[in-house]
C-alpha cells in the first residue's frame, strides 16, 4: 500500500471523527452556549486531555514506536512480544497512580489550570470544574492504553482502527447530551459522563484489534521483570526528554487556558470551538502524515537508507504545502461563514460568533507551522533524537509567552491563539534549519517549479473566498439555516474546484505524490 493511500485512509476516517466531533460541539453550543458552566467543562476536559497528550500520545509514542519498529525490523518475534507485555504492564500501573493522585488533588489541578475561577463570584463554576475533573480523570488510563495499542497497530501498518476509534468518544458525548441531561440536577455533567464512557469504548475496540493481530499484552512476567528489562529502560530513557518536550507544549496550553479564565466569560469556550476548527486540517493532514511517516522513517533509519529517509521528508513537506496553504486561506477568509454555520444556533449568539471568528483567524496564521511540525519532528524521533525537538520547544515556549505579553492586552483571547500560531511557525522553522544543517534532510530538485505552480491555484482560491466574505452576511442567514448551509457548501465546493482545477492546468497530477511504504 502506498503512503499516500495510507494517509488518505487515516484522513478519511479522521474526517469522520472530526465531523462527529463537530456535531458534538454544535450540540454543546446549542444546548449549553458559551457561559461559565461550559467553560468549567472545557477546563475539566482539558486536564485529562493534557495528560493524555503528555504521557500517551506524546512522550510515550515518540519513544515507543521507533524502538518497536527497530525490533520488528530485526524479525525477533519473542523479543517483540516480551517488550509489549512489559511496556503495557508498566504503563497501566504508572497511569493508575497518576489518576489516583489527580482525583485526590483535583482542586489544586483545577487551580493550576484556571486560577481565574478561584474568585468568589465564580465559586460555583470552580466547584463544578473540580467535580467533573475527578469524574473524568480515569479517562487517561483508557487513552494511554489506547495510545499503546495504536502504536503497535500503526507499526504493523494497521492504520484504520486507531484512526476510527475517536469517533466513539464523540458519539458517546452526543448520546449522553441527548439522553442524560434531563435526569441530572446539573445537565453539563452529562458531557463528563459521556467522556468516560467514550474512553472505555475506544479501549475495548483497540484491544480487540490487538487480539486479532495476536499482540494482546499478557502480564505474566511481573513488575520487577518489566522494570529490569533493558529495552524497557531504553524506552524510559527516551521518554524523559520526550516528556519534557511534550510538557513544554502542554505547559503553554495550560498557561493560555489560565490566562483565558481571567478574560471575559466565554473565552475558554470561544478558544475551544476555534481549536476544533483548527483540528480539522491538523488532524486530516498533519496527524495522518505524521502517523504514516514515523514508522517508515524509523524503518529507513534502521536500514541506514538515507536516500529513502530524505525522500520521505520531502514528500511530506510538499503535501503539507499543497493542502495546508489552502486550508489556512480557508480558515482566514471564510472564518465568519464556518463559525456561524456550525455554531450559531440556540444559546450561541452573534457575539459568540464574532469572538470565535477572531480566534479562528488568529489560528490560521500558524496553521502551516503546526502542520509542518508533524512532518519535521518525526525526522528527529525516527533517529531516536528527542533532545533536539525538546530544546526547540523550550525556546518556543519562552517566545510564545513573550508574544502573549504583547498580544493578549491588544487582542484578548485571539491574542492567545495568535501566539500559539507564531510559536508553531518558529518551531517548524527551527526544525527544518537543523535538519538541513545536520545533513539529515536535503530537498529534492523541483521546489521552485512546485512553488510557481502552486501560487496561481492559491490566487484562484483566494478570489472565491474573498468574494464570499464580502457579499454574504453569515449571521443574518441564520434566519434560514438550510440556506446558510447550502451557501457554505457551495462556496467550499467552488473554492475546491477552483484550486484543484488550477493545479491541474499547471501540471499537478496525483501520481506526483504517491510513495510506496518502506
Amino acid at each position: 500500500m502506498s503512503l499516500l493511500r495510507s494517509a488518505a485512509t487515516i484522513s478519511g476516517l479522521t474526517l469522520f471523527s472530526r465531523v462527529t466531533g463537530m456535531l458534538r460541539d454544535v450540540l454543546i453550543a446549542s444546548v449549553f452556549g458559551a457561559g461559565p458552566l461550559t467553560d468549567a467543562f472545557w477546563v475539566a476536559f482539558r486536564i485529562p486531555n493534557l495528560l493524555r497528550r503528555l504521557f500517551a500520545e506524546g512522550a510515550f509514542s515518540q519513544a515507543f514506536v521507533p524502538i518497536l519498529g527497530e525490533i520488528r525490523q530485526r524479525g525477533d518475534h519473542d523479543s517483540l512480544r516480551r517488550l509489549l507485555d512489559r511496556v503495557a504492564l508498566l504503563l497501566f500501573i504508572s497511569l493508575c497512580g497518576v489518576t489516583l493522585a489527580g482525583i485526590l488533588g483535583a482542586s489544586w489541578v483545577v487551580t493550576a489550570m484556571a486560577s481565574g475561577m478561584r474568585t468568589a463570584a465564580r465559586a460555583h463554576e470552580f466547584q463544578e470544574a473540580i467535580w467533573m475533573t475527578q469524574l473524568m480523570f480515569p479517562y487517561i488510563i483508557c487513552m494511554s492504553l489506547v495510545a499503546f495499542a495504536s502504536g503497535v497497530l500503526n507499526t504493523f501498518s494497521r492504520f484504520a482502527v486507531p484512526a476510527f476509534t475517536p469517533v466513539l468518544l464523540n458519539l458517546s458525548m452526543i448520546a449522553a447530551s441527548l439522553l442524560l441531561t434531563r435526569y441530572l440536577d446539573q445537565p453539563i455533567h452529562a458531557l463528563a459522563i459521556g467522556v468516560v464512557i467514550g474512553g472505555v469504548l475506544q479501549l475495548a475496540v483497540q484491544w480487540i484489534a490487538l487480539g486479532r493481530l495476536g499482540m494482546l499484552p499478557r502480564y505474566g512476567d511481573g513488575l520487577r521483570a518489566a522494570w529490569q528489562d533493558p529495552t524497557v529502560r531504553r524506552i524510559l530513557r527516551q521518554m524523559l526528554p520526550a516528556t519534557l518536550g511534550v510538557s513544554v507544549a502542554q505547559l503553554s496550553l495550560l498557561i493560555n487556558t489560565n490566562i483565558a479564565t481571567w478574560l471575559a466569560p466565554g473565552s475558554v469556550t470561544w478558544l475551544s470551538f476555534a481549536d476544533r476548527l483548527m483540528e480539522f486540517p491538523t488532524a486530516l493532514l498533519g496527524v495522518a502524515l505524521g502517523t504514516v511517516l514515523l514508522p517508515s522513517l524509523s524503518a529507513a533509519h534502521a536500514r541506514d537508507d538515507h536516500r529513502a529517509y530524505n525522500a520521505l521528508l520531502d514528500w511530506g513537506l510538499r503535501l503539507v504545502l499543497l493542502l495546508g496553504l489552502p486550508a489556512a486561506l480557508g480558515m482566514a477568509l471564510l472564518s465568519d461563514g464556518l463559525v456561524a454555520t456550525l455554531f450559531n444556533y440556540g444559546a450561541f449568539s452573534a457575539t459568540d460568533v464574532a469572538q470565535t471568528r477572531l480566534a479562528v483567524t488568529a489560528y490560521a496564521a500558524g496553521l502551516l507551522g503546526l502542520l509542518a511540525i508533524k512532518i519535521l519532528a518525526p525526522g528527529f524521533y525516527a533517529k531516536q533524537d528527542i533532545r533536539t525537538p525538546v530544546r526547540i520547544a523550550i525556546a518556543v515556549l519562552v517566545f510564545t509567552q513573550l508574544m502573549n505579553l504583547i498580544l493578549v492586552p491588544w487582542l484578548a483571547h485571539a491574542g492567545l491563539a495568535l501566539s500559539i500560531g507564531l510559536g508553531a511557525s518558529a518551531n517548524a522553522l527551527c526544525l527544518v534549519v537543523l535538519l538541513r544543517r545536520r545533513g539529515l534532510y536535503t530537498p529534492l530538485p523541483g521546489w521552485t517549479g512546485f512553488a510557481l505552480k502552486l501560487l496561481p491555484a492559491l490566487g484562484a482560491l483566494a478570489l472565491v473566498l474573498g468574494w464570499a466574505d464580502r457579499h454574504l452576511d453569515w449571521v443574518a442567514l441564520g434566519a434560514q439555516p438550510a440556506a446558510r448551509i447550502a451557501w457554505l457548501l457551495s462556496v467550499l465546493m467552488l473554492a475546491v474546484l477552483a484550486y484543484f482545477s488550477t493545479l491541474f492546468l499547471f501540471g499537478f497530477r496525483p501520481r506526483d505524490f504517491t510513495r510506496r511504504q518502506s
